[in-house]
């Protein structure tokens, strides 16, 4: 995990050395600046892979690259394609340079994992991004130069034109965009219950199993929600000495709860108990670092703040929930579709705009604290196969939310685990309504109206309620509206 800056169209390592600094919490473990002759690549690192001899920009001959994230089936890349190359590393960030070298963009189709990248070859610029969106990339241009940043308060250093560029994509600079995924799974040829719980195990086992590949500690954000605990439940399988952390305020469900599933575990567990004055102290940073004012998100991103900086002092990785309640329709709100075409329609609606939604926060905040997020719900062959599922199997009025994934795990879990209703992060931490009830007070009527009407008239965008106008307030202080609103996602589960 790291932080990727530079331009294109001319060299410019003063620039980018301004934008790696904005970029240090991505990366404490060192920083680069390439020239190349279209360009100037640049890279702050977290060492997760290869420690030793990891480090960026990486090239080989005229051809090299600043990467940001992990892909997780390098090796076997390495094994069937480059047989024929001596690798001076065991890095995942080298195989990709001489996957391009050796099939060019399509190589971007062959990697397993989170990643956005720009990758420098003779005159060619490439930049690409991983299917989902996990990991950030932004893009803009001025006085004919073209920049990209991991982070919007980088990019906005050298250019007010900022835009996100598209999960699932790359762009080549002779040929052009291409997509090259998007979430529109085919139905999966399961025809019963049983069978798709098989297949849930098998899955997400899968996908738990790979992102424990690391060269550092690794743990699991535990809140004791059934998403986290069947991950922590797949992650301690032949591991020692696994790390887990949980956070909440004082009378909150989720700490007990991640405590029972710790003990069943056996996991090194880890709490942190915050105030609603700690709560207070720490939001300005909190909005800084996730550069939206989206509610439902800041909510969220509070409890995984404190997470992340009790994580980080004792590991790199951690593992999380995220993505079970799109793909497994988990959210409250998604109870209400009858109409199992429509449900379908929502979680792919849902899960195609994670990128800069809850995966925006969890990259975020974790990153905030130099720590990797790793989210295994969300491996493509996960989504395939939730959202492949029959939708109607999803609908059941007399059956729980995401009663499949909870039928997969039972007996790997306590009972109250596997049964426990979907909260809300926020919620389950105790941190709801704590900050919704000191807007209703510190923001006038007569301000929300006026400034919900300018937000409507300028961007096109509707002011829910005056929570949020409090922290637009306050990410307005760092962001310019032109970074905030062409960039920002919105939440449906509020």
């Amino acid at each position: 995990m790291c932080g990727i800056a530079g331009v294109y169209k001319q060299q410019a390592s003063q620039d980018v050395e301004k934008m790696l600094e904005k970029l240090s919490h991505r990366g404490p473990d060192g920083s680069g600046v390439k020239d190349m002759p279209i360009g100037t690549l640049g890279h702050t690192r977290l060492a997760i892979i290869d420690v030793e001899s990891g480090h960026q920009p990486m090239g080989f001959e005229d051809t090299w690259i600043a990467f940001n994230g992990e892909v997780y089936n390098f090796r076997q890349l390495a094994k069937e394609h480059l047989h024929d190359v001596e690798l001076k590393t065991h890095s995942d960030t080298e195989v990709i340079v001489h996957l391009y070298r050796k099939y060019g963009p399509r190589a971007v189709e062959m990697l397993d994992g989170m990643f956005a990248f720009a990758l420098m070859n003779g005159e060619e610029f490439f930049l690409a991004r991983d299917p989902i969106g996990i990991k950030p990339l932004y893009c803009g241009e001025k006085d004919g130069k073209f920049y990209f940043a991991s982070e919007i308060k980088a990019l906005a250093l050298m250019t007010d034109e900022i835009r996100e560029f598209p999960a699932g994509h790359w762009f080549h600079s002779e040929v052009g965009w291409h997509a090259f995924y998007e979430v529109a799974p085919k139905p999966v040829s399961i025809k019963e219950e049983k069978q798709a719980v098989e297949s849930i195990q098998s899955v997400l086992d899968d996908a738990v199993q790979k992102r424990m590949i690391s060269d550092v500690p690794v743990g699991i954000s535990l809140s004791g929600g059934l998403d986290s605990s069947i991950v922590a439940a797949l992650a301690n399988r032949g591991t020692e000495h696994l790390h887990s952390f949980a956070v909440g305020m004082e009378g909150g469900e989720d700490l007990p709860a991640a405590r029972k599933v710790a003990k069943m575990l056996g996991t090194q567990h880890h709490e942190r108990i915050y105030t609603e004055a700690e709560m207070l102290e720490v939001l300005p940073n909190v909005i800084y670092h996730l550069e939206t004012f989206d509610p439902a998100l800041v909510r969220s991103a509070i409890p995984n703040y404190f997470l992340a900086e009790m994580a980080s002092k004792y590991v790199k990785v951690i593992l999380t929930g995220e993505g079970a309640d799109e793909i497994y329709a988990g959210y409250d709100y998604l109870r209400s579709y009858e109409n199992p075409e429509m449900l379908q329609k929502e979680m792919i609606g849902i899960t195609a705009a994670l990128h800069n939604t809850n995966l925006q926060r969890a990259d975020r905040v974790a990153m905030a604290f130099s720590l990797e997020a790793r989210v295994p719900f969300l491996d493509v062959r996960s989504i395939a196969l939730g959202l492949g599922l029959p939708a109607k199997w999803k609908t059941h009025r007399e059956k729980p939310a995401k009663f499949l994934l909870r039928k997969a795990f039972e007996g790997h879990l306590p009972d109250e685990i596997t049964n426990r209703p979907k909260q809300k992060f926020s919620k389950g931490a105790g941190s709801f309504d704590v900050i919704a009830k000191m807007a209703e007070e510190k923001i006038s009527t007569e301000e929300f109206h006026s400034e919900r009407a300018r937000l409507l008239f300028e961007w096109n965008y509707r002011l829910p309620n005056k929570e949020a106008l409090y922290y637009y307030k306050i990410l307005n202080q760092h962001f310019e509206d032109r970074w905030i609103f062409p960039t920002m996602g919105h939440s449906r589960s509020l």
